[in-house]
């Protein structure tokens, strides 16, 4: 159910007040003053979800407590029923009132009745829109549903239908998203915003109310979970203990959150992993609100949100901040993507994985740059993938740049919907809707052609055994060539395929003592091996798959090494349903593969501890010991500090190399280890055919078992149930908090807009290379004893071992902006050469953290900006990197490129992102950061147009020309606002 309670539910939203401002942000209008279109209230103000799926399980409610008091809900229904009143009339009169009121029309039942209404695409009669992709048919059906000629005009409708001419041009649509997804890393910075809004409208003398979601959200807590205990078969309840200890503050302002903010819904620890989560049952395809049926859609503040695109949902990662606006109900202003048409053709070989696929595909997308566009899948080869197998490479999205990794619905979604307990009627109603709206693809039909911006095509046949890194996910190595590749990461110079060891030292051996046993490390050596990761423990096939690895070597006497920390954390409770249902997860526990908990665990760098010994070993002797994740992202630094060499590998392919003990290894020539008979044992002795899988997956994986999981998830467990939270709807700050902190943004904040700022004679506060990665920028992972950080904790009494995670900080500015560059991997050029969060005070030349440096500067007055290669802010959709700078005082950063998302966020913080001209970067112009630096950009915003030049210029005489990356007119209001949170509350508060 979901309700909101604002006594200004009905009044417009985010409505701008310049002139120019009016034209570029579309706001919610009253009935009385415009005529909105159905979902612009609904979507909005969904007061029940009419879906069946939804209906069965009534304790999901974004609005209430599961426990909540019969006064207060009565209370809210009161205060909530005159904005039903008004609005229920209005829709009964809205279809005639719509500029598209003439393709509104009925879906019948096939025996009878009603599905309800829609916006007919095929009633538009237009040709184009027969060829456009299905990802664009999402687009133009929402601008349709929401077209009121002021939010949404005609004449985006007409840019979207003319796809093929407009997208060239970097045309920029709103776009009105579904629902927002929050997993609790990226969630709690956002509700602490939303808070802290609360607090600003107060100050501003406005209602505090208006910060409200409208649209629903949805959050799921799933990544604050941690690797301490392995190996054990209690290990999910005390790593669950230990979680709930670390972040009981934490959850307990969630769970505020979640009564405080309407349409806002929390999912307690220990349900699974968000993107699982998503696909299994919070995904919808086709809303159905109060009669009225329109796509699924959804942004998310995990980059990994396209894993929802394999359902054929379209949905990505967004930046927090901008998240937070979408949620307020600001329109996103994007521009219409060009789209890759990628077609798969043929069929995957016998042992050949999921994972195999998405490293290639994934490889070759990067070579094809697909950097702010759709890819959308097609072709023969579609037939022979499961729901799963799409769910994976979409899931990758980000790895490869793209803004989706787009499936559209065919009879494989639908059987996935009927298989994970979607009931039949919502199936029908979804396939009814899809089907009438030509967004449905039956390859049993003659296809018609579509038109797409660039193609490529792969056969799957051509797919082999790979793995990636060491460092990158898209440095796919084939299987048979990873010894030789090893060999030569060992050689070449320290870099993304390189560690720079001495001939004669990489055959040295460091032994030490394990639990009183000998044992040795060589480089290469495997310490951690993880089956962790939205990307695959969702895919029954590789899941049951790596347990027929564990099964068959337990079989033939083989045995991990005691000092490898393995671990498996499974996406959601199916997973452990169907591993004992086949009897695999004894033979995975025999491998040291016990379940640690549901969440990101390893892939995030919640890895936990090593043993303390195999830790030495590694420091003492300089050894590159590698780490093996079914996981998505392998960046140096972020898996574990001291996992130098870290590989993606398929579930079943980390299993292998946690028995083979070394990623120094040729499979198909060197064997794995010893069989109990004496005999070398290969890969190819325990690797399960296709069939095998197949098989195995017919009989344990079954539609109750999801049904059993999600009718049960939202009853949370006694420790989430346990937390008390207050009721007020403004929170009250701890001061001594180390967790939960009033963040700084609003303070001082007035009515009227700052305008531009100048950079004017600015230092440079770091000079990168190419790929520097949100981690880099802000890490997730462990706080390192000697940091900035790690030192405010001390002096508040935090002992070390209550430390956390910088993740699991994120409420608290002060602590994240300490954390901010301290990636211990973290190559600044301004060092010469050493690694580390340090850099070069450029006045006093001495050498510090980059926060003392960054406050050095602040407290001098001193402007800093930001050097940097290609692809800067690449990875995870983090906000806190560019929070975190903006607080240390960067105003800008000039790079070769940016990631899209991350440029984003640097908008919305009020740091100016500029590009460097084709052909050029900081050595080719000679810059070395020692300069001081002005960017000679007007100081009227009108003056300002998207994706001009500017001059920058140093004090040592040189000049170059930069582009400005502020891509539309709606980000040039948010700079001229200082940020997209200020522009947000000035227009609400002028309601």
């Amino acid at each position: 159910m979901y309700i909101t309670t604002s006594s200004s539910a009905t009044s417009s939203i985010l409505r701008t007040a310049s002139s120019r401002s009016s034209s570029i942000f579309r706001s919610f209008l009253t009935p009385s003053v415009s005529s909105p279109s159905p979902s612009s209230l609904l979507s909005r103000r969904s007061f029940v979800t009419t879906s069946p799926a939804f209906r069965s399980l009534p304790r999901w409610s974004h609005c209430f407590h599961s426990k909540p008091s019969p006064i207060r809900l009565t209370s809210q229904i009161r205060s909530v029923s005159p904005v039903l009143d008004r609005l229920q009339k209005t829709f009964s009169s809205m279809a005639s009132e719509h500029p598209f009121k003439g393709i509104f029309t009925t879906l019948p039942k096939p025996g009878g009745g009603e599905f309800g209404k829609y916006y007919s695409l095929p009633a538009l009669n237009d040709p184009r829109i027969d060829k456009l992709p299905y990802s664009i048919r999402i687009l133009l059906e929402s601008a349709i549903r929401n077209c009121d000629n002021f939010q949404v005009t005609k004449e985006d409708v007409e840019k979207i239908i003319d796809w093929e001419k407009t997208s060239p041009k970097q045309v920029e649509i709103p776009f009105k998203p579904a629902r927002v997804l929050l997993q609790d890393f990226t969630g709690v910075p956002a509700v602490v915003d939303l808070a802290c809004m609360r607090d600003a409208m107060n100050k501003l003398g406005s209602d505090s109310n208006k910060i409200n979601p409208l649209v629903p959200v949805d959050l799921v807590i799933d990544h604050s979970v941690q690797v301490d205990v392995a190996r054990s078969e209690n290990a999910v309840q005390a790593n669950m203990e230990l979680e709930f200890k670390r972040n009981k503050e934490r959850f307990a302002f969630l769970k505020w959150g979640s009564t405080a903010f309407q349409n806002m819904l929390v999912v307690p620890p220990g349900s699974g992993i968000v993107h699982q989560v998503n696909l299994e049952y919070l995904g919808r395809v086709v809303f159905n609100t109060k009669g009225l049926l329109y796509p699924d859609s959804v942004v998310g503040t995990d980059s990994h949100t396209t894993m929802i695109d394999g359902l054929g949902v379209a949905g990505w990662g967004v930046g927090g901040i901008e998240a937070e606006a979408t949620m307020l109900g600001q329109p996103m202003s994007m521009v219409l993507p060009g789209v890759v048409g990628f077609k798969l053709s043929g069929k995957m070989r016998n042992g050949v994985t999921a994972t195999d696929l998405v490293l290639t595909v994934t490889q070759m997308l990067r070579k094809h740059g697909v950097v702010g566009k759709f890819v959308e899948f097609y072709g023969d080869g579609m037939s022979g993938l499961s729901l799963a197998d799409r769910a994976t490479i979409a899931n990758m999205s980000p790895e490869y740049g793209a803004t989706m990794g787009f499936f559209p619905v065919d009879h494989v979604t639908l059987q996935y919907l009927k298989l994970t307990g979607r009931s039949d009627e919502t199936v029908a109603m979804i396939e009814a809707y899809l089907r009438a709206n030509n967004m449905f693809v039956d390859y049993n039909e003659p296809q018609l052609d579509r038109h797409y911006s660039s193609y490529l095509e792969l056969n799957l046949d051509n797919v082999e055994p790979c793995i990636s890194g060491p460092k990158r996910p898209h440095d796919r190595v084939p299987l048979k060539e990873m010894k030789a590749d090893w060999h030569s990461c060992l050689d070449s110079k320290v870099g993304f395929k390189g560690f720079a060891i001495p001939k004669e030292a990489q055959e040295k051996v460091a032994k030490f003592s394990f639990n009183g046993q000998p044992a040795e490390l060589k480089h290469g050596d495997v310490v951690i091996a993880a089956i962790t990761s939205c990307t695959n423990t969702s895919n029954p096939s590789v899941m049951l798959g790596a347990g027929l690895v564990a099964k068959k070597a337990s079989d033939l006497g083989l045995q991990v090494k005691p000092w490898i920390k393995t671990s498996l954390a499974p996406g959601s409770g199916v997973v452990t349903k169907y591993l004992l249902k086949s009897g695999l997860q004894e033979s995975l526990n025999q491998q040291g593969f016990n379940i640690v908990g549901y969440g990101c665990t390893t892939c995030i760098g919640n890895s936990g501890e090593i043993n303390e010994s195999v830790g030495a070993a590694i420091t003492e002797n300089d050894i590159v010991a590698a780490a093996v994740l079914s996981g998505n992202r392998n960046f140096e630094g972020r898996v574990h500090p001291l996992t130098r060499a870290n590989y993606l590998a398929s579930p079943p392919l980390v299993v292998a190399y946690a028995l083979a003990g070394t990623v120094n290894i040729d499979f198909e020539t060197e064997p794995i280890g010893t069989g109990k008979n004496g005999k070398d044992v290969f890969l190819r002795d325990i690797w399960p055919t296709t069939e095998e899988i197949a098989e195995v997956v017919q009989s344990s994986v079954l539609p109750d078992m999801f049904r059993a999981t999600y009718e049960s998830i939202t009853k949370g467990n006694p420790m989430w149930n346990d937390l008390s939270v207050p009721e007020n709807t403004l929170y009250s700050w701890d001061p001594n908090s180390t967790y939960i902190h009033e963040p700084p943004y609003f303070k001082d904040m007035t009515m009227d807009p700052p305008g531009p700022h100048n950079v004017k004679d600015a230092y440079c506060l770091l000079n990168f290379g190419d790929s520097i990665t949100t981690d880099h920028i802000s890490p997730a992972g462990n706080i390192q004893k000697d940091s900035p950080a790690a030192k405010f904790l001390l002096e508040r009494g935090v002992d070390r071992k209550d430390f956390n995670s910088y993740g699991s900080r994120r409420g608290n500015d002060e602590i994240m902006a300490r954390g901010t560059f301290a990636n211990i991997r973290i190559v600044n050029k301004l060092l010469n050469g050493e690694v580390g969060p340090k850099t070069v005070h450029i006045p006093s030349g001495e050498k510090l953290s980059v926060f003392d440096a960054a406050m050095k500067y602040k407290s001098a007055g001193e402007d800093t900006i930001i050097l940097a290669g290609a692809e800067y802010g690449s990875g995870s959709s983090r906000d806190w990197a560019a929070k975190g700078p903006m607080l240390q005082g960067v105003k800008a950063v000039i790079a070769k490129s940016f990631e899209r998302i991350h440029r984003s966020n640097l908008v919305g913080m009020g740091i100016i992102p500029l590009c460097f001209k084709s052909g050029e970067d900081a050595d080719t112009l000679g810059l070395t950061g020692h300069e001081r630096y002005t960017i000679h950009l007007p100081t009227d915003i009108s003056e300002i147009k998207p994706g001009q030049d500017v001059t920058v210029t140093t004090d040592n005489g040189k000049s170059f020309t930069c582009t400005v990356r502020f891509d539309t007119e709606v980000e040039l209001e948010y700079f001229n606002h200082g940020g997209i949170l200020p522009y947000v509350i000035r227009n609400l508060s002028k309601q």
